[in-house]
């Protein structure tokens, strides 16, 4: 980003909370959409490497764990009834690979549930943002 451009993010500026969020799940910093949210697998940068928001006061705590498990939890109580229904595997066979899809999918949504969620503090402007 230009300099008059990072210049002209101050306190009175519009943040809309769409692309706040929308740029968050894309798991990238919710002010620029450029910059890299996450550094690990959850763990949320310090700060934005292209526009230098400070990104530490983000409180995102147990809400991420929460929506995934939601999400994922309503997923496969369809997956499995519709896998019952339908095929009628063995117990041992439905348990397995349910469980394995429940992971997987956990794994991959959780770290963009963690974007959301920042995003959404960002826009509105809560803990510190």
């Amino acid at each position: 980003m230009s300099e008059l451009t990072i210049a002209s993010h101050d306190e009175s500026e519009d943040r809309p909370i769409k692309p706040a969020i929308l740029n968050g799940m894309r798991l990238k910093c919710p002010r620029c959409g450029e910059g890299k949210l996450l550094h690990s697998y959850i763990k949320v940068n310090d700060e934005c490497s292209s526009c230098g928001l400070d990104l530490s006061h983000q409180r995102a705590d147990d809400g991420p764990a929460y929506l995934t498990i939601l999400i994922v939890g309503h997923l496969m109580g369809f997956a499995l009834h519709i896998a019952w229904v339908t095929w009628r595997p063995e117990p041992w066979v439905l348990a397995l690979s349910m469980s394995v899809i429940a992971v997987v999918g956990a794994l991959a949504l959780l770290p963009v549930m963690k974007g959301l969620i920042v995003g959404y503090q960002w826009a509105k402007r809560m803990h510190g943002f």
